[in-house]
């Protein structure tokens, strides 16, 4: 096997596999991805490859994948899955990645939460992408249900590097069944690229309660870029402010829309064992389990 490491983390519960691709020319398959989650020990939400950088001043290309095979544009419990590898590796705590995003800027704080500048919100229909002009994506025309009672319906849209469509609602985002409704949603024509699909209650100007159908990987116990499209949607729709804290099934993450547009994202990242797989196949050893 053409093994290369890698470390089984979680950002929140966010199931996170950090796969070292420095120094090859070749990338995590499709069907590789799609194998290490056929795996019970080895079940993920994001794969982020560490690739060796492309663009001067950044610190390293990273791909990010979802666990049917799919790319995804940007994860924030996975970068900052990626910065505290990197912190804990090289030393330094603050690095700028290059992603099909974009440039993403990561720093570990000195309580050990570490923050991720996620960027600019786009906030345009054809930049989230949508399939059709609206001109408010603060809410569109799209429902769950019947025509006069729909179960959900009206969500605010963003793209914070992936496509978001927030619902809101004002009861207890546990009484949905997200996972009958998620992938009837994340696939809906109105959506060209998927949707990464949350149910939020806002239960303070400055708290919500947050359950999000991930693209291309189904229910997530934590969605980094699903919290900042709820406090970004929330807070120009008037519902919240600026800086929330989000409270996703696990745990708490602090997102704050500064004034100069960015985005960023304070949460834990949490390291669980380590072991090889083989970029073309999936195949994998196991060989630590953390203390």
């Amino acid at each position: 096997m053409s093994g290369v490491p890698f470390l089984k983390m979680n950002g929140l519960g966010n199931q996170i596999i950090v796969v070292d691709m420095r120094g090859r020319a070749d990338r995590v398959t499709p069907a590789a991805a799609i194998a290490i989650n056929g795996t019970e020990g080895t079940r993920f939400d994001q794969i982020m490859a560490i690739h060796d950088p492309r663009t001067p001043g950044t610190a390293n290309y990273i791909e990010i994948i979802n666990s049917d095979g799919s790319r995804a544009q940007a994860c924030g419990n996975g970068m900052r899955c990626v910065v505290q590898v990197l912190t804990a590796e090289q030393g330094a705590q603050r690095f700028t990645f290059e992603t099909v995003a974009g440039l993403l800027f990561g720093e570990a704080q000195a309580d050990g939460m570490i923050t991720v500048d996620m960027g600019t919100p786009k906030l345009a229909w054809y930049d989230i992408p949508l399939a059709e002009e609206f001109a408010d994506t603060r809410k569109i025309e799209l429902q769950i249900g019947p025509i006069d009672a729909p179960v959900l319906h009206s969500p605010s849209v963003a793209s914070m590097g992936n496509p978001h469509a927030t619902f809101w609602v004002a009861d207890d985002v546990w009484s949905y069944a997200l996972e009958r409704f998620g992938p009837m949603l994340e696939n809906h024509p109105i959506f060209p690229e998927r949707a990464n699909i949350s149910l939020a209650q806002v239960v303070a100007p400055d708290k919500i309660i947050l359950r999000t159908w991930e693209r291309g990987a189904g229910l997530t116990e934590a969605c980094g870029t699903a919290a900042c499209a709820a406090v970004v949607n929330g807070a120009r729709t008037r519902r919240t402010a600026r800086a929330a804290t989000v409270t996703v099934p696990g745990g708490d993450l602090h997102v704050a829309w500064r004034d100069d547009d960015h985005v960023v994202l304070t949460g834990p990242a949490e390291r669980e064992w380590t072991g090889t797989l083989d970029p073309a196949t999936g195949a994998w050893v196991r060989d630590e389990v953390a203390a």
